[in-house]
């Protein structure tokens, strides 16, 4: 079953492959680019990175939404990283040269999902764009990071790399699903303006079993569904009688649960949904959300892909919510998260307050695939996902690469971050008519770490 995601990142499968000899030295971790020269890649492993390769070609020649692929030849850009395959010293870096295959049509939806490996990366730090501008928001107490990097420090150059809102999701990918890193070397300037270099010891956690790279992203382990329970679990707090705070970690949930917290936020005047972070989830969440706030039939969105669907809607859902919304988002909001935003602008049901959103706004469809025998036990699992449609929203225009300009533009400043003060959601709060304590705001929400694996 396709189920309609509207993600920017989320885990893709786990899977549990028996063709370890064949992904052998990407499922150990790669603490240095000298520990890969070690591992020099096999013809085996060449021949199937040939084939992986040409499997990608295939997706996206059958599923691309756009026929034309931005005017991308694809057969000769198949030949041309299919040479570079060929000089390809490790598998890791073979991997890389399938992941830059994809990039190349400059899509936030399409990209490789390499083959699981057997231990988790954790680098012990939270990193957001504000503006034009990373910092660190969060770091793991007990890490190498907690003693070495601190909320409000700007990342000026990560790994050598500028760090910017255009490239730091690619930037993210690279070091979590392709090329995890034994230490990460920092480029600094604290909220004081002094500059200082960091370099910051990875933690790996090995496993029995395999775990897509990706799951990184999100400092996940193997235990999916328990840690969807406690790192994505809804959260909600009150400002006196006038503001209900909903924190809403993706578009991903069971409807009577989105029911049971509405019904909660009805006894307020405002809701303030905090959508900052959400990277997105599933078209039929966000349209059950919207069902709360609209008071008639709406059209949410237009699919425009190489197969005709019929639009996005949005129809009241018999409980509408009485008072006044306002949405926050940030430059980690994506996907759904920005639709439903620009949605409550279009139809004038609120205020969008806080950073202009990720611009990472598609319809993709995962597909796992495999290299080997699956029925003899022998086969490497491996995926790509690609996007199938654009989201045309009612104005005709796409949010991709543009996102959502809120009404209200909220900055923290790098000495709030490193305060503990959440002065963005404060500011909604503020115009939702609570007495916000932007302390106590980002005391409600802390930041939950994924345990340290399950073994």
């Amino acid at each position: 079953m396709v189920r309609r995601n509207l993600a920017r990142f989320r885990p893709r499968f786990l899977a549990v492959a028996c063709g370890l000899a064949l992904a052998a030295s990407f499922a150990r971790p790669a603490s240095a680019q000298e520990k890969d020269k070690q591992h020099a890649i096999t013809s085996a492993q060449r021949m199937m990175a040939g084939s992986m390769l040409e499997s990608l070609r295939d997706a996206v020649k059958k599923d691309y939404y756009d026929p034309a692929l931005h005017g991308v030849n694809l057969d000769a850009r198949y030949e041309a990283y299919k040479a570079q395959l060929e000089k390809a010293p490790t598998l890791g870096d073979a991997f890389r040269v399938l992941a830059a295959f994809l990039s190349g049509l400059n899509d936030s939806h399409t990209f490789f999902d390499p083959p699981p490996r057997s231990y988790d990366v954790h680098y012990g730090y939270r990193m957001r764009i504000e503006g034009d501008r990373a910092f660190v928001v969060a770091v793991r107490p007990g890490s190498d990071a907690a003693a070495k990097l601190h909320p409000g420090d700007e990342i000026v150059k990560l790994e050598g790399y500028t760090v910017n809102r255009k490239d730091a999701w690619q930037l993210e990918y690279f070091l979590n699903a392709l090329a995890p890193r034994g230490g990460l070397h920092f480029s600094l300037r604290a909220p004081d303006g002094t500059a200082r270099d960091e370099v910051v010891k990875t933690k790996f956690i090995e496993h029995a079993g395999l775990v897509s790279g990706l799951n990184d992203l999100y400092d996940f382990s193997v235990d999916q569904e328990d840690l969807d329970a406690k790192i994505f679990k809804q959260r909600w707090t009150t400002i006196g009688d006038k503001v209900f705070v909903w924190k809403m970690p993706n578009f991903e949930f069971d409807p009577s649960e989105a029911d049971s917290i509405m019904r909660r936020a009805k006894d307020y005047p405002s809701l303030v949904l905090d959508l900052r972070g959400n990277p997105g989830g599933l078209v039929d969440d966000c349209t059950y959300l919207l069902g709360y706030f609209v008071t008639r039939k709406i059209t949410v969105a237009t699919p425009q892909g190489r197969k005709h669907q019929d639009p996005t809607e949005a129809k009241p859902n018999g409980d509408h919510y009485p008072g006044k919304l306002f949405v926050v988002v940030d430059s980690g909001s994506a996907s759904a998260a920005e639709i439903f935003a620009r949605t409550v602008q279009l139809e004038h049901l609120g205020t969008v307050v806080g950073d202009t959103s990720a611009g990472a706004v598609m319809e993709s469809e995962v597909e796992p695939m495999n290299y080997g025998l699956m029925d003899a036990g022998s086969a490497v699992l491996y995926g790509a996902s690609i996007t199938v449609a654009d989201m045309i929203m009612p104005d005709g225009k796409s949010l991709e690469k543009v996102g959502v300009t809120p009404d209200v533009a909220v900055l923290p400043a790098p000495a709030d971050l490193a305060a503990g003060r959440d002065t963005v959601l404060a500011k909604a709060v503020a115009l939702a008519g609570g007495a916000p304590d932007p302390a106590a705001l980002a005391k409600a929400f802390p930041v939950i770490w994924a345990p340290y694996g399950n073994n």
